[in-house]
């Protein structure tokens, strides 16, 4: 193995990889001013966006899980590599070329990471399947595709392929391109039996199965000819380290932006149905990989619609009006509080699924099946209350039980007693009863305790980050913060919270120094370390001082001076944290930061002597009152001179 990766291609890395373009192949990322995005956090669920990034600096940070670093961290993080393949990765796609230095000196390039070869192993894979359709043997795969109502550059669009039926025609093709029978085995394209390796997929039509950054990780595989010795209809890449089919859905690389901008996506139930939405004009069409909708699909879906308690797109979910389909649709609704934005349901009467509905009718009638869209938790009430006899009176009385638990589980609280009224209309029994099962109908578990008050926390986290100075004062000028005081005596000190007003001047002009340098440095100069109270502030303030101030201390550098100590964390939060500040500020707003952080320091310490001076007995104990009682004078003129300072500055 090759050495350590040159520190300088590391540096290069860092600056070409734009970090807002690496996230947002995961998070969909809004302006949050200041230079700053913002997004839902990728590493924890959460209801309101507390993930941010600043593309200037380079820094990404969630207020609420404390995750934050740089474009390689993020890496790391997300796709579960480590340093060295982190760096590869994004150097592959950045452009650069890396050099590798041991003892001897440099060396060339060594072998991608495993991850790397798995992906690069199906990127393979598809080209040939994709070739291979064009092959007289793929000639069912093509009927298929023509009766569905999908021409050749239909195919191309969605990189359909067939699989051919002999048994080893990938296996030796893939070995030609240097590839080894254990990667494949591993990629889940090749399996193995006492016989030796063969292809898994034989004799189908392949649908490639993408990341959210487009890369191939997987297939799914539908049956074409009956002597097939698999039953199974669709067939798909079994779990693989790259592989995993509840963190993925089927055309999402191409639906990601489009989900984005219009603040919907539509769950349909196949590749077929997904290629026919997509060609129909409904680009924001998704679909599992062989499995039910789940917590990990919302959780993708949520990042990408940046669905939260302040903005709210809308998910809708397309089934086949069999009993299959209503069981899905419960399914969902069970999992429809985990969204803020309505969920709603579109069916056709006949059942048909979007690509029969597209050959049949055309484009127009697919989306006029999405246009016709009902409230989810409509569409689920329609089907319970269809299971009872209403004509008799004990199932009219169970009918509204069934219905009741569902218009209890309804999120929007000012909506239920709506829809004990279209409980009560459709069974036919008076609003009355209806509301006294819903008083009593036991309701869908909710979250923890622990978990709601940690999004509760979260919320607030991100709705108040970087809350501006003047919020600290009141109108005699004293300082408010309705929080007990910091305690560093022995014990361990907490992570600062953003929302804390104590300290939210301390936290700004941190913020300063590490995203607008050379605004700052110059008044940054004549702040102290007794500036920042709390500790951990103050340990970021030294380190930065001590590289030689805001011009010369990069975030890299600050966080190697606070090597692994408790405050190292935090510089990434204030390498991305918005300043609440109109434009980017220039070097006299930055001062008035400065001048107000020095002016609270001047009150802390005025505050003090007054307390001191009043225990004091100025008789007995003249000499020292007289002297503190000249400090004091001293200190006022003094807080008097920044605030005039401040005050001139007019920024």
């Amino acid at each position: 193995m090759a050495g350590r990766i040159r520190e300088d291609d590391i540096a290069l890395v860092r600056e070409r990889a734009r970090i807002d373009e690496v996230v947002s192949a995961h998070v969909t990322l809004r302006n949050a001013g200041g230079g700053s995005m913002k997004g839902l956090c990728p590493f924890h669920e959460e209801k309101s966006p507390s993930f941010n990034v600043n593309p200037a600096r380079g820094f990404f940070h969630c207020f609420g899980c404390q995750e934050g670093g740089d474009v390689i961290t993020f890496v790391q993080k997300i796709e579960g590599v480590g340093f060295t393949e982190a760096v590869e990765r994004l150097a592959g796609r950045s452009g650069v070329e890396l050099r590798y230095v041991d003892d001897g000196g440099a060396v060339p390039r060594r072998d991608p990471g495993q991850r790397a070869r798995l992906v690069a192993a199906n990127k393979a894979a598809e080209q040939f399947y994709i070739d291979q359709l064009s092959t007289p043997d793929a000639l069912t795969g093509r009927k298929f595709l023509n009766e569905r109502g999908f021409d050749q550059a239909a195919a191309e669009m969605f990189g359909v392929g067939f699989a051919p039926n002999g048994g080893e025609a990938l296996l030796n093709h893939l070995r030609g391109k240097g590839f080894t029978d254990d990667e494949l085995v591993a990629a889940g394209l090749v399996a193995r039996s006492d016989r030796g390796p063969y292809d898994r997929f034989r004799g189908r039509l392949l649908w490639p199965i993408r990341e959210l950054s487009g890369d191939v990780v997987g297939f799914g595989a539908r049956r074409l000819f009956d002597d097939d010795r698999i039953e199974a209809k669709y067939l798909n890449t079994p779990e693989t380290p790259i592989y995993k089919k509840s963190h993925l859905l089927y055309g999402v690389d191409l639906a990601r932006k489009e989900i984005a901008r219009s603040s919907q996506a539509v769950v349909v139930e196949g590749y077929t149905d997904v290629m026919a939405c997509h060609l129909a004009g409904v680009r924001t069409a998704v679909a599992t990989c062989g499995t039910a909708f789940g917590e990990d699909h919302t959780r993708i879906l949520r990042r990408l619609l940046l669905d939260h308690d302040e903005f709210r797109g809308e998910v809708i979910f397309t089934f086949d009006g069999d009993a299959a389909g209503q069981k899905a649709a419960l399914r969902a609704f069970q999992g429809d509080q985990q969204f803020v934005g309505q969920t709603y349901v579109a069916v056709e009467p006949d059942g048909r699924d979007p690509c029969e509905l597209r050959l049949a009718d055309g484009d127009a009638a697919v989306r006029e099946l999405i246009a016709r869209r009902v409230p989810l938790y409509r569409f689920v009430l329609a089907n319970v209350v269809s299971q009872f006899d209403l004509d008799r009176a004990d199932a009219r009385v169970d009918a509204v039980r069934e219905a009741a638990r569902l218009v209890a589980a309804i999120r929007d609280k000012s909506k239920v007693d709506a829809f004990a009224r279209e409980v009560a209309g459709m069974i036919g029994v008076d609003i009355d009863e209806v509301r006294a099962e819903v008083r009593r109908a036991p309701r869908r578990p909710s979250r923890s305790s622990r978990g709601d008050e940690q999004s509760r926390g979260q919320d607030a986290a991100s709705a108040q980050a970087g809350q501006g100075h003047d919020e600290q004062r009141v109108g005699d000028g004293s300082v408010t913060t309705g929080q007990p005081p910091v305690t560093t005596g022995g014990g361990p000190v907490d992570v600062p919270d953003p929302r804390d007003r104590r300290f939210s001047m301390e936290r700004d002009v941190l913020k300063l120094a590490l995203q607008h340098p050379e605004s700052v440095h110059e008044a940054f100069a004549t702040a102290e370390a007794c500036d920042f109270v709390h500790p951990w502030y103050g340990e970021v303030f030294e380190a930065i001082a001590s590289v030689g101030g805001p011009r010369a201390a990069s975030p890299e550098q600050v966080m190697a001076k606070l090597g692994t100590g408790r405050s190292a964390h935090i510089v990434s939060a204030l390498s991305v944290e918005p300043l609440h500040v109109r434009g980017v500020p220039d070097t006299r707003v930055a001062a008035e930061f400065v001048v107000r952080l020095r002016e609270l320091t001047a009150r802390r310490r005025i505050e003090q002597l007054k307390s001191k001076l009043q225990r004091m007995n100025p008789v007995t104990q003249a000499t020292a009152y007289n002297r503190m009682f000249g400090e004091l004078v001293a200190l006022e003129s003094h807080r008097h001179a920044l605030r005039e300072q401040a005050i001139g500055t007019d920024a």
